[in-house]
């Protein structure tokens, strides 16, 4: 069964999707990273490259010619998909095609829409008996 972990009050959201695609990457994961849109896939795809001072996270999109052999992708939708190791969600909505997953990571930001739509999201898995983790980003940062 997917483990699915939730971290709230991420701010900046990309940010810290940024670090968690990071750590994910240091402990030897694939990584796909589901973007609502094109502009967050832009923005996504620059700070990887520039987020660490010394050093970038090797990405492409989920499309490119090099998906497969790529640590971490970039994807708007659940099509031709090369792993199922980790998912960190930043769409709106609860991937259809999560459960073929591991792990599941969403990312909450500290806005009432996103929190809106992260509880949404939040019950979606708990109604169908996935236990879920919550973590505070802004408590494990003290």
């Amino acid at each position: 069964m997917t483990r699915i972990e939730f971290y709230s009050n991420a701010d900046p959201k990309l940010h810290v999707a940024c670090q968690l695609v990071a750590k994910a990457f240091q402990d030897a994961k694939r990584v796909l990273v589901l973007v609502p849109d094109e502009p967050v896939c832009r923005t996504m795809d620059r700070l990887l490259w520039t987020f660490q001072a010394t050093g970038f996270i090797p990405h492409c999109m989920s499309h490119d010619a090099l998906a497969s052999e790529t640590p971490v992708l970039i994807a708007r939708d659940g099509t031709s998909l090369p792993h199922d190791e980790v998912l960190l969600n930043l769409s709106e909505q609860c991937p259809s095609f999560f459960a073929r997953f591991e792990r599941l990571i969403e990312v909450v930001g500290r806005d009432d829409v996103d929190k809106q739509l992260g509880r949404n999201r939040y019950r979606f898995y708990r109604d169908r008996g996935f236990e879920i983790a919550h973590k505070n980003w802004s408590e494990s940062l003290t």
